[in-house]
């Protein structure tokens, strides 16, 4: 136990050393504490659904409203709170999809390098790597119904190649080294070999990846709420309310900045925070 709180202070201190991680790592610890408990901290929680004031509609922020309110007389910073919730769920489940899909695929490309299952993996791989994430998320989007589970899955598809490609890249140069050919030597299966042997020495460009990924995720994600493929109205979202108040720029600023701003936010947040962990990480590899 003691040894756990050691080597977790003594990470901390690298990563503490960079201010701009630790700067990320606020955004994000208070863009999650506000979402979690939105329906507390947000001063008009009913204006998250399908809530409609055309008394109060389109007025310019105020101290009653921090960010003023859209057409419908909708609490922007109310709903900014609430449309954080499906960001944040949209990255953990698609990179609770993609990560373990990507990776097993990549180490097992990587360990039968020149062989069938690499040939097979590897080419199916570049065929996905050759379209931009964001063009495949659409056009798997489009033949879907848009909603909030298939703009994840669409996001899923589009991301798990390159944690393939990732991982491939490192397991193909790891297999020749002295432990591996050890392993194999004394008879242990190839999932012990792959899971026990390889994979612990993948698990730091890995975690980067994912935090860095994080910001990636949302911004696809809210890219396709933008074209009216994710979350649909009266829901909250982020890119829904983007592409709903650009239609009323410059008059109705408000009602598209502080939306983008947020995403804006929160994608800095995972990108400083990640670039912390990347220095800790190999830092300790050193």
């Amino acid at each position: 136990m003691e040894s756990w709180i050691h080597n977790l202070g003594r990470s901390w201190y690298k990563f503490s050393r960079n201010k701009l991680s630790v700067l990320g790592f606020l955004i994000i610890v208070l863009t999650i504490l506000l979402a979690i408990f939105a329906p507390l901290v947000a001063p008009y929680p009913t204006h998250s659904g399908p809530y409609v004031d055309l008394v109060t509609g389109a007025k310019a922020p105020t101290a009653e409203h921090l960010f003023g309110t859209d057409i419908y007389g909708r609490d922007i910073f109310s709903r900014i709170l609430f449309a954080l919730r499906p960001a944040f769920l949209t990255g953990l489940l698609v990179l609770a999809i993609v990560v373990p899909i990507g990776t097993v695929l990549g180490l097992i490309a990587g360990y039968y390098v020149g062989r069938a299952p690499d040939t097979i993996i590897m080419r199916l791989t570049d065929i996905f790597l050759g379209l931009p994430p964001l063009i495949l998320a659409l056009a798997v989007s489009s033949m879907l119904k848009p909603n909030l589970v298939n703009s994840m899955l669409a996001v899923s598809i589009a991301f798990w190649p390159w944690y393939a490609r990732l991982v491939y890249s490192m397991v193909s140069s790891l297999r020749n080294e002295f432990y591996v050919r050890s392993a194999e030597l004394v008879g242990e299966s190839k999932a012990h070999i792959l899971f026990r042997e390889i994979l612990p020495n993948c698990i730091s460009p890995i975690l980067t990846k994912v935090t860095l990924d994080f910001g990636w995720v949302i911004i696809l994600s809210a890219s396709l709420s933008f074209v009216g493929l994710g979350e649909q109205p009266p829901a909250p979202s982020l890119g829904t309310m983007v592409a709903e108040g650009s239609r009323y720029l410059p008059d109705q600023w408000w009602t598209a900045v502080f939306p983008a701003v947020a995403i804006v936010m929160v994608v800095l947040g995972f990108n400083l925070m990640g670039d912390g962990i990347r220095d800790m990480l190999s830092s300790e590899v050193s």
